[in-house]
């Protein structure tokens, strides 16, 4: 699982993210945030996968910017795994598609995160390298991405401080699925919506 920036607006995640395997925050928070930005797991057929996790850098508070470090990352998940996916949690289009351009040929997926919308532009780049800007939301969908309508529109047009509350409508499972080989290479990718 990996998560966004929002990782630590509550009290009690680093104790628990020092010592998770499993779940991952943004590599590029800074060396004195708890937790890891990369982990490596075996999958059912045998074949080691990496997951490594980047805040992107137009729009959002990121300590270290991503193309400081992506470079030294990728080198260091396709030394654990063939198959090496790239969470890229970002809000400009623009940095999604250039950071999976760039990575085009050495990582085996970018999926973009954290607009909640999915976008219909899921492909396979030259190099093999399967992107999708965003990814899209598991939530509600009734709502203003995921918060209860009424109130993110309050906030958007009084700028003052609302509680915001998760929204209940349509509730919605999105992603993406990834067909690669054992070597790392993508080979298909396809949208995923399932309502509830």
């Amino acid at each position: 699982m990996t998560l966004g920036n929002h990782t630590y607006r509550r009290d009690g995640i680093g104790n628990y993210l020092a010592s998770s395997e499993r779940v991952i925050r943004p590599a590029n928070q800074g060396a004195l945030t708890q937790g890891r930005g990369l982990t490596s797991f075996e999958a059912r057929n045998g074949v080691s996968v990496a997951v490594l996790n980047l805040l992107g850098s137009i729009g959002l508070d990121t300590a270290v910017s991503p193309w400081e470090m992506v470079d030294g990352l990728v080198e260091e998940a396709r030394a654990l795994a063939p198959v090496v996916i790239v969470d890229f949690h970002a809000e400009a289009t623009s940095e999604k598609i250039a950071l999976s351009r760039w990575l085009d040929g050495r990582v085996t997926a970018v999926i973009g995160t954290h607009t909640h919308v999915q976008t219909n532009d899921a492909r396979i780049q030259p190099g093999g390298t399967a992107a999708v800007t965003d990814a899209g939301m598991t939530g509600p969908h009734d709502s203003v991405i995921g918060v209860e309508a009424e109130l993110a529109i309050r906030r958007m047009r009084t700028r003052m401080p609302v509680r915001f509350q998760p929204a209940e409508g349509d509730v919605r499972l999105e992603g993406v699925v990834i067909d690669c080989s054992d070597d790392g290479r993508a080979h298909g990718i396809e949208l995923v919506r399932v309502p509830f």
